[in-house]
């Protein structure tokens, strides 16, 4: 059972639609707004215990935990998946569906075949199936050579204060470091990605700019020093910074480099304005340095700023990096990439392409920190999630799941006794 044709006819009969749209329906019920990741967790630990997973649950901070399982194999290589147990806020998503089925954001509504809620898609329907594909494995009889893995870490989405900086991955990747973990040999991290295959992301920083000048009357401009004004020149040289690097390369995968100034306050009505504040943000590529980058930045704000004008830059978004998210990735022909993507076209001719990741998720703590070759697949469509449309196709995650444990299966190694 090596092709791909029988092992995914055999996988496709022992499928339970109900079972694993319940799954995916209380994953969606646990509430776990960044910060309160405890229900996801309560809500996963007894499904790994009956997938026979061992599992652990350690606090990355006070009432914050991480959950890991583990199914030994034999001799096959260790395959992890990974991904976060929060979700970001609802905002106003009842608001919005005032009187519709899908009203609660945490309802696990089924709406046309697609199943609605706040991290339906960002990204519990991932941590479902790849959960639901070591049960089908275990439906369909199919014994692994290999060890399956889990993580599912707190802390990866940003906007609840005082959280979203990757405190949860960084104390899982702590703990493997000081060898309290098994150090995986190949990871998916199971970010919506239309069941498409990302082995490689951007990376990013976040800057907050205040130019500091002095507020004067509008009848005595002279007496001020228009912080306004001095922010016009520097908007201007970091526009002309960023069409500099823009034009100096791209990537087959993720297109290229630029700065995007993302909000501006400044002045009152009736005077030169004092103060002026501004943020941008930066995307990098593979190959860039975030130390470098940043250093750039803030020599082209302060070689545009004039001397009676004074500037604060602040990083404010740092995540495996003070300064930001590094760019990551492998090679978009590694043999996981390869097989993964066969797997997904044998269930889905339509899906399984090779796409770079415009977003930036947790994979540099794999892949820089811990040497483990990473990308990210799973159901769901990044462009709707954090909106009030986030749902997730039934379809594509039964899919997903069959494929899963299709990759699983192939690339753990199958055994014959």
């Amino acid at each position: 059972m090596t092709a791909h044709g029988p092992l995914i006819t055999l996988l496709s009969q022992h499928l339970d639609r109900a079972v694993v749209n319940d799954l995916l329906a209380r994953a969606v019920r646990a509430a776990s707004v960044t910060g309160d990741e405890v229900a996801m967790v309560d809500m996963l630990r007894p499904e790994m215990e009956r997938l026979s997973l061992s599992p652990s649950v350690e606090d990355f901070s006070p009432g914050r935990p991480n959950i890991t399982g583990r199914r030994e194999g034999g001799d096959g290589p260790d395959l992890l998946f990974i991904g976060h147990t929060d979700v970001v806020h609802p905002s106003n998503w009842s608001d919005h569906w005032a009187g519709k089925p899908q009203q609660d954001p945490f309802g696990a509504t089924i709406i046309d075949g697609e199943l609605w809620g706040r991290g339906a898609a960002d990204l519990k329907a991932g941590i479902c199936t790849s959960l639901a594909a070591l049960d089908l494995l275990d439906r369909a009889g199919i014994r692994l050579l290999g060890t399956v893995s889990f993580a599912f870490v707190g802390d990866e989405e940003s906007g609840e204060p005082g959280s979203g900086k990757s405190a949860g991955v960084r104390h899982w990747t702590e703990s493997v470091l000081a060898g309290g973990l098994q150090r995986p040999d190949l990871a998916v991290y199971v970010e919506p990605t239309r069941l498409q295959i990302l082995p490689v992301q951007i990376g990013f920083y976040i800057a907050e700019i205040v130019l500091t000048g002095q507020s004067a009357y509008f009848g005595r401009p002279e007496l001020g020093r228009d912080a306004l004004k001095a922010a016009h020149k520097v908007l201007q040289a970091i526009w002309d910074h960023s069409d500099r690097i823009s034009a100096a390369g791209s990537h087959p995968l993720l297109g290229r480099s630029n700065i995007l100034v993302t909000g501006l306050e400044a002045g009152g009505l009736i005077a030169v304005p004092g103060e002026c504040r501004f943020s941008l943000i930066g995307k990098l590529l593979p190959g860039d340095d975030l130390d470098a980058a940043t250093s750039e930045l803030e020599a082209v704000i302060r070689a545009a700023i004039a001397e009676d004008i004074r500037v604060k830059i602040d990083f404010t978004a740092g995540r495996d990096h003070p300064l930001g998210g590094s760019p990551a990735g492998i090679e978009a022909d590694h043999e996981m990439v390869r097989q993964l993507s066969a797997s997904i076209a044998a269930v889905r001719p339509d899906r399984g392409a090779v796409e770079g990741a415009p977003f930036w998720s947790e994979m540099p703590f794999l892949t820089a920190k811990l040497g483990v070759p990473t990308v990210y697949c799973a159901p769901g469509d990044i462009s709707i999630c954090h909106t009030n449309h986030e749902r997730v196709p039934l379809q594509d995650y039964h899919d997903g799941i069959v494929a899963f444990a299709a990759f699983i299966a192939l690339t753990c190694g199958i055994r014959s006794d």
